[in-house]
């Protein structure tokens, strides 16, 4: 699959083949909506400026995979460009639809094998929309401390009760109910008071046709994270919707929320290499 990746100047020698010694780079993950591509972010949201100030990289994949053998359907919200960040096990997606696994487990191995990015949980994840969605269930979903923190725009926060979620998971996992393993509101719900992230970072607009019409729910999400004790900062931004003209605005508060901590958790990685040298 195609993926793009932004690398601060710092970090340069990291894609060449011929330096040995590589340093590890602090990265963050975009995950893009639906009917976006690996370009879309890059193109649209003016991020790299702020990424370049703060030396973090962003690792932006595709949002499914794509080619003529790839199973496709006449609609945007579903198939190539709707890959909902789950592993399919229904047919006819099962064989190509794993985005799930593609961003926790192959894309990262690949950064850290062959840039040196990443490596000892140095990342940070992010989305728009659907992308949101991945974003806030893969680090919700996390065991491994993978994740150092994570925000969202937008996001669908309980897709098992919006026509967009419940659309996705008939198809890709056979039932709605399957589907509950990748709705970050019940995910949080089912913490029972414990907190993984200091704090979780959301922005959305208020004229946002898609908040109006039931596809993103953040306010069950806040519910659930007020009864578990985990705090989130919904922004709710007067007169944006939910395009990227919303995103650029905002995108640099993201990035230094994610670069703050990724700052103390590459201190950490440090002083724990220092100490075991």
């Amino acid at each position: 699959m195609t993926f793009g990746l932004f690398l601060p100047s710092q970090f340069a020698c990291n894609i060449d083949e011929s330096t040995t010694n590589k340093e590890n780079v602090p990265v963050i993950y975009w995950l893009s909506g639906l009917t976006c591509d690996d370009t879309n972010f890059a193109m649209k949201a003016g991020a790299f400026s702020h990424a370049e100030l703060e030396n973090v990289a962003i690792v932006m994949p595709d949002t499914s995979p794509r080619g003529d053998d790839v199973p496709n359907v006449d609609s945007y919200d579903l198939g190539v460009g709707a890959g909902f960040y789950v592993n399919a096990t229904e047919e006819p997606y099962a064989k190509n639809y794993q985005m799930y696994t593609y961003v926790t487990d192959e894309l990262p191995a690949l950064l850290e094998s062959q840039f040196n990015i990443g490596k000892h949980g140095l990342r940070s994840i992010f989305g728009h929309s659907m992308g949101g969605h991945g974003a806030l269930t893969i680090a919700l979903k996390d065991t491994k401390k993978s994740w150092v923190s994570v925000s969202a725009f937008s996001p669908i926060c309980n897709p098992t009760k919006c026509p967009w979620g419940e659309k996705a998971f008939k198809a890709y996992l056979g039932s709605v109910d399957a589907g509950l393993v990748h709705d970050a509101t019940v995910l949080l719900s089912e913490r029972s008071g414990a907190t993984v992230y200091d704090e979780i970072l959301i922005e959305q607009g208020s004229d946002d046709n898609f908040l109006s019409g039931g596809q993103l729910l953040p306010e069950n999400f806040v519910e659930a994270s007020q009864k578990v004790g985990q705090k989130v900062t919904l922004n709710m931004r007067d007169g944006y919707d939910h395009s990227y003209y919303f995103i650029a605005t905002f995108i640099s508060d993201h990035i230094a929320f994610h670069a703050k901590r990724l700052r103390s958790k590459h201190a950490e990685i440090l002083a724990l290499e220092s100490f075991r040298e």
